[in-house]
């Protein structure tokens, strides 16, 4: 039986760690839009604002992929491959903006927990991966404690939770993101990265301008608050250009249940952004719950696939 060379060992270990660290990032960077788009909301179209912030964040993944190619972007291969990506994604985040006018950020955080599970399904139906038992257990470890974290350690809150307009629409969006990560490495046919990236990005824009030409035409930019212009960069830089790298970039190391797995990370930042907002800080039930979160992950990373 032959074996690995232990350099060739460790670049595979190397190249998990980073799928990792990029799906933390990616939680985070999910999170804030959460925070930003439930201000924004009340005050644009959530097809019209999505739109516009793929339209800057195709702007900016262009000029981060001509830097890092040399100027040498490679047109798309089977451009239907990107089409099904991005149509997807402009699904994930209409109804998420559309379920923020009906629910608030940790609710809408609560729903996008069911992903992880979602995606596992997807990645058995679509790729064949059938997680090991630990990773399994795992991930039910990390669900309990984000649905902890979510009701702030208040049983009698998860006990009156009613499922409302707002968690089924967004849940529908759920699916979408969900299958979305496994059909990245399916789809993927060599591209580099930031190239593949680039065209999902652009593709998500294109589908939401076509879905939401209407909204886009009807809405006064000019008269729009600060608050929905500083959300739609933030959601351009990091949410747009930024989740879909990470997304990307760790799908290509990671299995598909790993991978969104850190969506149970997403409770965790929200709270942490709006005790940041000034909307009052965690209880100690909630760090509890967010310690069960962090071992759960601790437990699938180390977990073999």
């Amino acid at each position: 039986m032959s074996v690995a060379p232990r350099h060739t060992l460790f670049a595979t270990g190397r190249q998990k760690l980073l799928g990792h660290l990029a799906m933390i990032g990616f939680a985070a960077f999910v999170a804030g839009s959460f925070s930003f788009g439930a201000i924004a909301a009340p005050h644009v179209a959530p097809a019209a604002l999505n739109a516009v912030r793929f339209a800057i964040g195709t702007g900016v993944m262009t000029g981060v992929a001509m830097a890092l190619t040399g100027g040498h972007i490679e047109w798309p291969r089977a451009v239907w491959r990107y089409g099904v990506l991005g149509a997807l994604m402009a699904a994930f985040f209409v109804t998420m903006f559309v379920a923020l006018r009906f629910t608030d950020p940790v609710s809408s955080g609560a729903v996008f927990t069911l992903m992880p599970i979602a995606s596992a399904g997807f990645g058995w139906l679509l790729l064949g991966q059938v997680p090991r038992g630990t990773v399994v257990v795992s991930i039910v470890l990390a669900a309990v404690g984000s649905l902890w974290v979510v009701f702030r350690g208040d049983l009698a809150a998860a006990a009156r939770f009613e499922v409302g307009r707002g968690e089924l629409i967004f849940f529908a969006g759920v699916l979408c993101h969900a299958a979305y990560g496994p059909l990245i490495r399916r789809f993927n046919r060599g591209e580099e990265g930031v190239v593949f990236t680039l065209w999902t990005v652009a593709a998500t824009g294109l589908c939401l301008a076509a879905w939401g030409l209407r909204d886009i035409v009807a809405t006064d930019w000019m008269s729009l608050p600060t608050e929905v212009w500083v959300t739609i960069l933030y959601l351009a830089t990091f949410t747009s250009g930024g989740s879909f790298f990470l997304t990307q970039y760790a799908s290509m190391r990671l299995p598909a249940a790993k991978v969104l797995a850190y969506s149970y990370l997403t409770p965790v930042f929200i709270i942490l952004y709006e005790g940041l907002m000034g909307h009052g800080w965690a209880s100690a039930p909630v760090v509890a719950g967010a310690s069960v979160i962090v071992l759960g992950l601790l437990v699938m990373a180390f977990a073999g696939d």
